[in-house]
């Protein structure tokens, strides 16, 4: 008799997953595990149960001792926010991770060359190759594409007011930051220690950035230094709008380090620090508060992916 292999689908009900209109797709992805001997249960991110809860219940399923070699797979289905949310619990418990994406980049999916076409993404999920990746983090808490400070969460909660206006369309991204930079342009005064060297900066904007697709999409040459699992950051050393507005410019043409007073840099350790107790930091499209200092690291292929047997790591 085949022994069943666990696997436990979490998903955002805001992502569609489970709609009527995407049932056929559903009801196929269902069958494609069962027949790859998958023991399926389903979890919704629901307000009535939180989300440690949650994880704690699917952790003791895949963690049972009597299923030592069968742990099987936790797939995270919807965007690169409730990627990050699932990854956080499985970094370095060595449990692997499938990704159903149904966000608007995907980045995670696309930088591991995971199909955006969900019965093919399952089918990786089913038959593909365990792929170790970096993960970087700010304190606590860990990024899987970017987190920054500044202006970009700003962007990030224009863009999800466009988005609920307008759709989750690409070019609210670019509408935003310049709906932005038009009302507001607020100035960081910050030291930054990169490694052992320490600077004063006075910022609208610092990016830290960890998927080397994104980057290697704005054309920054720091997407090799993410992808050799080095804090890859960007900042912008003026903050008025002529300045601003050329650098949104240069970032929708690609060549955002062709701009004046963008710096970018890479390090094993990074701290911001600042007089405030606190900062608002945007960290994979969720807005939250740190407490000062924030320090950046990366820990080097802490969680397991599947991805195709082909795929580019991390």
């Amino acid at each position: 008799m085949t022994k069943l292999k666990p696997l436990s689908i979490i998903y955002n009900g805001k992502s569609g997953f489970h709609a009527s209109d995407n049932e056929g797709v559903y009801e196929q992805i269902m069958t494609l595990f069962t027949h790859y001997d998958f023991e399926i249960q389903v979890f919704e991110l629901e307000h009535d149960m939180s989300f440690n809860t949650l994880m704690s219940n699917v952790l003791e399923r895949h963690q049972t001792s009597d299923r030592t070699g069968y742990e099987g797979v936790v797939v995270a289905a919807g965007g690169d926010g409730t990627l990050n949310a699932v990854a956080t619990k499985l970094v370095d418990t060595g449990l692997a991770m499938g990704i159903l994406p149904l966000g608007t980049f995907n980045y995670v999916a696309r930088v591991l060359d995971i199909p955006l076409d969900l019965i093919q993404a399952a089918e990786v999920i089913a038959t593909g190759a365990q792929r170790s990746v970096h993960v970087a983090s700010v304190n606590d808490r860990i990024y899987l594409n970017n987190a920054s400070l500044g202006l970009y969460p700003l962007f990030i909660q224009k863009r999800e007011m466009y988005n609920q206006r307008f759709g989750r369309l690409p070019l609210n991204a670019y509408t935003s930051a310049l709906d932005v930079l038009i009302r507001d342009r607020k100035e960081l005064k910050l030291s930054i220690k990169v490694d052992d060297h320490l600077y004063p900066v006075k910022t609208p904007l610092i990016f830290f950035g960890n998927n080397q697709l994104q980057l290697k999409e704005m054309n920054l040459q720091i997407a090799e230094c993410a992808a050799q699992g080095r804090v890859a950051g960007v900042v912008l050393a003026k903050s008025d709008k002529t300045s601003l507005f050329k650098m949104l410019y240069q970032l929708i043409r690609g060549a955002l380090e062709q701009a004046k007073d963008v710096y970018s840099f890479s390090a094993d350790r990074v701290v911001v620090d600042c007089k405030r107790k606190k900062l608002k930091i945007a960290i994979d499209g969720e807005i939250e508060e740190l407490t000062t200092p924030l320090t950046f690291t990366v820990k080097k292929n802490a969680l397991t992916i599947m991805v195709p047997h082909a795929a580019a790591s991390v």
